[in-house]
């Protein structure tokens, strides 16, 4: 899961830049948001390159499907 602290962003664009997967695009403020959270994979290229320590990437819980039974 990818979390943005908006107050510590400057939308420089960034963590757009370097999404591989190319989900992370900016509102109507420019601040940047997930457009589909199933296409991360997780690589934490944004929270990497963000000069503000604006992002947070964190393990994706797992859902329970037929074959975790």
């Amino acid at each position: 899961d990818v979390s943005f602290y908006h107050d510590w962003c400057k939308a420089c664009g960034i963590c757009m830049a370097f999404c591989p997967q190319k989900i992370i695009k900016a509102d109507k403020n420019g601040k940047p948001g997930i457009v589909n959270a199933d296409k991360c994979v997780g690589c934490r290229f944004c929270e990497i390159h963000c000069p503000d320590f604006a992002i947070t990437v964190s393990e994706r819980k797992q859902k329970k499907g037929a074959s975790d039974v």
